[in-house]
């Protein structure tokens, strides 16, 4: 009797699926170390109504030192209009504007002209809760 011998074309994925798994592990542990934001010190208010998270909106962060971020991009004085009007208008988003609370009185101004100059008529503004200031100086 002669035994014929045969190839096993069957693939083992217990292994496979061993690093995918661990792999999904580290992506999850990782991605939200991975977010960067900016540095605003934002100023305090007794109101403040949370932030949507839709996608339909971005942020214009305007620095201490005076720079300027529509997200977490940076924008010159001189193409900010025209980055609004492609970007925000033309898009149809809702635009928050997030200053740090030592960036000067006439820079927020001059700003909030260009935002309106760009056909921007809703501008919302983003401020710290008191009560979550005071907590974050505790920690």
């Amino acid at each position: 009797m002669r035994r014929s011998k045969r190839l096993v074309s069957e693939i083992n994925v217990t292994p496979f699926v061993d690093v995918m798994m661990v792999l999904l592990i580290i992506f999850m542990v990782t991605a939200p170390m991975m977010t960067e934001g900016l540095d605003v010190d934002l100023p305090e208010t007794r109101a403040v109504d949370t932030l949507p998270t839709e996608t339909d909106n971005m942020i214009l962060t305007i620095r201490k030192d005076g720079a300027l971020f529509l997200d977490e991009y940076a924008v010159s004085d001189a193409d900010l209009q025209d980055k609004l009007q492609m970007l925000v208008k033309a898009q149809n988003k809702q635009l928050f504007l997030r200053a740090d609370k030592d960036v000067p009185y006439g820079l927020v101004v001059n700003v909030m002209g260009q935002v309106r100059a760009a056909g921007i008529e809703r501008l919302g503004v983003i401020a710290l809760h008191e009560e979550d200031q005071n907590r974050s100086q505790r920690r």
